[in-house]
């Protein structure tokens, strides 16, 4: 079995879906991404290519929950418990693709308790699951919209409130569970559910290549990874290195940003046009065109920053489209602007 990993950077074309893959990176509050499209157009290749250009982090030693130094995401309880007590030891980890298969139970999902323990010593005993391991990480769901219907009701309210809540026979645990989610679909195989279809920051739609060269340059490439995957590494380590330095210091720069009161107005004025409900697509592409302004190395966020955002977090929240062709681009965007 070849475990090496496709270089991100070897895959040809499909750049919004590299785009927002890498926008979550910087900025994990954008609220994850939906890739939709069909079979074999390197949908679960880009997100497991992320791997290698996922961060390292400090976290607490030996905390099964990974909870992070910096307290971003919480602190569990036995971190918190030690903190009162002892300073703590640290250790670097770097951050991983977690997958939660489909067909996953509950318990593998959310964890176990093990109410004999509880009620023979008082003593809580968690055994944990995917949702422990994905704290700090990426949570990859393929075929996302074949999950079962309850393992979207637990993900949502976890990915709402960023805790793992279990609770067995008047016996309750909970532990931290933040992280970047993305999932993958094929449309032909079913629809996702609203209130999950919502959660996502980013949807992108992702379709084959048509051009004739490019065809040829992914067949070449997927070639050679599957006879020598390490001729295929060495030749992208470069652009890998560069890739991830440039999204180290997006990071570093995002605090920076800033947004003139302009362009959010205008951002305003868009929504309300499409018929977007609530707000969370106003904030979402104000977060999201804020981290295109540190992915390119600048503090100030300009219209096409704007644009390039909208286009990303409104195909699956628009109730109306007053476009021609009937999509939602940042072209059709523009145009529609400029007309007003």
């Amino acid at each position: 079995m070849n475990k090496k990993t496709y270089p991100f950077t070897a895959i040809v074309g499909q750049e919004k879906m590299k785009k927002a893959l890498i926008l979550n990176l910087i900025n994990p509050q954008i609220g994850g991404v939906l890739i939709r499209g069909e079979k074999g157009t390197a949908k679960s290749t880009a997100v497991r290519a992320l791997v290698d250009l996922l961060p390292t982090k400090k976290v607490i030693k030996g905390c099964k929950f990974n909870c992070e130094v910096s307290g971003q995401n919480g602190f569990c309880k036995a971190c918190k418990e030690q903190m009162t007590h002892k300073e703590l030891e640290t250790e670097d980890k770097k951050m991983k693709v977690v997958e939660l298969p489909i067909g996953c139970t509950e318990d593998r999902t959310i964890g176990t308790l093990d109410i004999e323990q509880a009620i023979k010593t008082g003593e809580k005993k968690f055994e944990t699951g995917i949702l422990a391991q994905a704290n700090g990480n990426v949570l990859y769901v393929d075929e996302v919209n074949l999950l079962n219907d309850h393992i979207v009701d637990v993900l949502l309210d976890v990915a709402a409130m960023g805790v793992n809540h279990v609770e067995r026979e008047g016996v309750s645990y909970e532990h931290p569970s933040k992280f970047i989610l993305i999932g993958t679909m094929n449309p032909e195989e079913g629809d996702l559910r609203p209130q999950l279809l919502d959660r996502f920051g980013l949807v992108v739609d992702v379709l084959g290549e048509h051009n004739v060269s490019d065809r040829v340059e992914v067949i070449k490439r997927r070639l050679l990874f599957e006879q020598n995957p390490e001729v295929l590494i060495e030749e992208y380590k470069e652009k890998q290195g560069l890739l991830s330095e440039k999204i180290e210091k997006a990071k570093e720069l995002l605090d920076q940003v800033v947004i003139d009161d302009e362009l959010l107005a205008l951002t305003a004025e868009i929504v309300i046009e499409l018929g977007v409900e609530g707000h969370r697509g106003d904030i979402t592409i104000i977060k999201t065109a804020k981290t295109i302004a540190a992915f390119d190395g600048r503090q100030e966020v300009i219209r096409e920053d704007l644009l390039d955002a909208a286009e990303m977090v409104l195909p699956h929240r628009m109730r109306t489209l007053p476009f021609e062709e009937g999509v939602l681009s940042k072209d059709a965007l523009k145009k529609w602007i400029e007309e007003k």
